[in-house]
């Protein structure tokens, strides 16, 4: 608990990354509520086409060219953001601690092998890598989570081997070999929770990443049709835009805030855990 409310003292000392967290609570909030607010489906017709955000206050963002109201689509999106974010990140990172730990703990051809295969991987540009990946499995919601975390575990893979290679001759990781711990119960019970740091702050900015790539996806068409998306939203809305320029602005504003809150709480948590950063 101590430990906690040091963290969040060190946090709190840096006010754009309490107002980033700030933004991402009402974003994480719109998204829970949005099955409570906005109980229909987001793709139904409900109103008259192109109503201009004011202009009716039962449907206070506007409707799209179909009669779609803007407002529920802006909440599902933060659904479909989120989860895909945070799903693909998360398998980001169980792939990158894998592939890091295990190059940095063993080197030699271990080593070797697993930053070739990083390396290929980071030759090609990420967004048109998923868009390949996606073109391949078809536009599913699946696929693309898939995608997303294929091109986005090499980075983790380096700052955890990097991070592994300055731990695994630490008199504490030595005491282990003695004790006759295994090789398992050392890497992942020992060395990685000391890895934990960069690891979370590398996470936020990830996670951030994989909104805007899927936003990029679903605007070009290669986004689940199932699913409403922001980007989705903005691709349907670009035909419209000089005489209804709402339609791409209001979900691209919401893409600008979830990115940039979570790159402020990103640089925030960046902050309060460098120990170098807490002694000034």
């Amino acid at each position: 608990m101590s430990g906690a409310l040091n963290l969040w003292r060190l946090f709190r000392r840096k006010r754009t990354a309490v107002i980033g967290l700030v933004v991402f609570a009402l974003i994480v909030a719109a998204a829970l509520l949005a099955p409570v607010l906005y109980p229909e489906d987001p793709g139904d017709m409900v109103a008259a086409p192109l109503l201009w955000p004011g202009e009716d206050m039962a449907y206070p963002l506007g409707t799209d060219p179909l009669g779609r109201d803007i407002a529920a689509g802006i909440f599902h999106g933060a659904r479909s953001a989120l989860m895909i974010g945070g799903i693909s990140t998360l398998v980001a990172l169980a792939i990158g601690i894998t592939v890091g730990a295990l190059s940095g703990y063993y080197g030699g051809w271990v080593n070797d092998l697993l930053m070739r295969i990083t390396e290929m991987f980071q030759t090609m540009p990420q967004f048109i890598l998923a868009v390949v990946l996606v073109a391949i499995f078809g536009p599913a919601l699946s696929s693309i989570i898939t995608a997303l975390a294929l091109v986005s575990w090499p980075p983790v893979a380096r700052l955890v081997r990097a991070e592994v290679m300055s731990l695994r001759e630490r008199e504490f990781v030595q005491s282990c070999y003695v004790i006759g711990m295994s090789e398992r119960s050392i890497i992942f019970g020992q060395i990685l929770p000391n890895c934990l740091t960069p690891i979370i702050v590398t996470a936020s900015i990830m996670v951030a990443t994989a909104i805007l790539t899927e936003a990029g996806l679903s605007f070009l068409g290669l986004g689940d049709p199932n699913v409403v998306t922001w980007g989705a939203m903005i691709g349907a809305g670009r035909e419209s835009l000089r005489s209804a320029w709402f339609l791409v602005a209001e979900p691209g504003l919401a893409i600008i805030l979830v990115v940039l809150s979570l790159n402020l709480v990103g640089e925030g948590l960046n902050d309060a855990l460098n120990p170098k950063l807490k002694m000034r």
